[in-house]
């Protein structure tokens, strides 16, 4: 896999687990527990996008 289909792939994966947190804190009766973790997910996602970003290729 490319650099690049690897970045969008992580891209597509934040963009989902943003969408999914949007819709868990709209809903009643939310885990929060289950929205932290997603949030994490989402930031080590974002932390590895920009890492791979920013690397010399």
């Amino acid at each position: 896999m490319s650099l690049s289909s690897h970045l969008q792939e992580l891209k597509k994966k934040h963009h989902h687990l943003s969408t999914a947190v949007e819709e868990m804190q709209r809903s009643p009766g939310v885990d929060d527990l289950h929205v932290a973790e997603l949030k994490k997910q989402k930031l080590r996602l974002k932390e590895e996008i920009t890492r791979l970003s920013t690397q010399p290729h």
